[in-house]
């Protein structure tokens, strides 16, 4: 598995832990869905102003969002690599979002991945069922890795 990260903000540290925890949530996403282990993801990180013109530019919603999922699903014969996609998180929204739900930016940034693997995988949240099968889909793979929302347990 080969896991590229582009750091284009300035607001948190992007440490090797931090870069460690990303790369096993990619790992468990990967094995929950039984695909091939030799996928190629990238992972951005980037301020509101970034992701809300990337928003406006390819979603025509011209305001900051969380994260962007770019599935790809490209096979890269030169690197034997399946090209999952791209995912851009602004680190700006993961910081708001940590201090409103009570939980570290760490736990914010790895819900955050794991709910774009899912959207890389294919998975989508535009109807109620659509939305509970991908929900429990992040809830089983947080709930593996030891990443519970504040307030639940095993």
């Amino acid at each position: 598995m080969r896991i590229l990260f582009d750091n284009r903000q300035m607001r948190i540290d992007i440490d090797d832990n931090m870069q460690k925890e990303i790369m096993r949530s990619i790992e468990v996403c990967i094995r929950a869905e039984n695909k091939p282990s030799n996928c190629e993801i990238s992972v951005s990180f980037v301020d509101n102003e970034e992701i809300q013109e990337l928003n406006k530019e390819y979603r025509n919603i011209d305001k900051p969002t969380d994260v962007l999922s770019f599935p790809l699903g490209d096979y890269d014969n030169s690197t034997n690599h399946y090209l999952l996609g791209d995912i851009i998180i602004s680190t700006d929204k993961a910081i708001e979002q940590a201090y409103e739900f009570g939980h570290s930016i760490l736990r914010e940034i790895i819900y955050l991945t794991v709910h774009s693997m899912f959207h890389l995988l294919g998975y989508d949240h535009l109807n109620e069922d659509e939305k509970a099968v991908m929900r429990q889909k992040e809830k089983n793979v947080l709930k593996e890795i030891g990443i519970f929302r504040t307030g639940e347990g095993d």
